[in-house]
């Protein structure tokens, strides 16, 4: 697991829908815009993203699992979750919106929730009723910045976390996470730097890696855990 900021942490590991890219074009390409990400592409090896694609029912389902999971450790975050599912009947899959708006407080900050994720929850739930959550079929067809502004219109989703369902989700292949402290690590690494870029800088430098950022990314995460 890369290294993050205290608030946020990657999904694990779980086949989802599959990459919408072709990773050999990916590399290619990354190869050619990069002499210095060419090295590190060269030094990790292959791209094994796809493996750690993690399957939704949902959009709906996967932001709940998001908020549950914020601040805490994989372990952690799935007791915790599997909790709060256990409150409602047939809740394995997750529990639907109406459940958690019907939810007493008590039984969600029972379950081990913070009264900022139970607010949460029911936020993303009422939006969720509203219509205001697009349905994975139609997030496949959404422009990436669209769907930012969507997610992140749902009170405890920021940029991060939507910008890690496009990746881990939907297998957007030009998604980069400039606030990930793990991407900002692996720069500097991979770049000899005295310290983590800024976020600003990182996205100027990464406009060289579209339309594959997020593979570029995936290389510098992988770059970071090796310290």
């Amino acid at each position: 697991m890369a290294a993050k900021p205290a608030k946020r942490s990657r999904p694990a590991s779980g086949r989802g829908d599959g990459l919408t890219f072709d990773p050999r074009e990916a590399l290619t390409t990354l190869r050619a815009a990069d002499p210095i990400l060419r090295r590190t592409i060269d030094s990790i090896g292959d791209l094994n993203l796809e493996r750690e694609l993690r399957a939704a029912t949902s959009v709906y389902a996967a932001l709940a699992e998001s908020i549950v999971s914020q601040q805490l450790s994989g372990k952690a975050a799935a007791t915790i979750y599997g909790r709060v599912c256990a409150l409602f009947p047939g809740g394995r899959g997750g529990p639907k919106p109406a459940q958690i708006l019907a939810a007493p407080d008590a039984a969600l900050r029972g379950a081990g929730l913070s009264r900022a994720k139970a607010l949460a929850l029911r936020d993303l739930a009422e939006r969720s009723l509203a219509g205001e959550i697009p349905t994975l079929a139609v997030a496949r067809r959404l422009p990436d910045e669209t769907i930012i502004e969507r997610l992140t219109a749902v009170r405890g989703i920021g940029r991060w976390t939507a910008e890690m369902f496009l990746i881990f989700r939907l297998g957007r292949p030009d998604v980069l996470p400039v606030d990930d402290l793990g991407v900002r690590k692996g720069f500097a690494l991979a770049y000899g730097l005295p310290e983590h870029p800024k976020p600003r800088a990182l996205a100027a430098h990464g406009e060289r890696w579209a339309p594959f950022r997020t593979v570029a990314s995936w290389y510098l995460w992988r770059r970071a855990d090796r310290g």
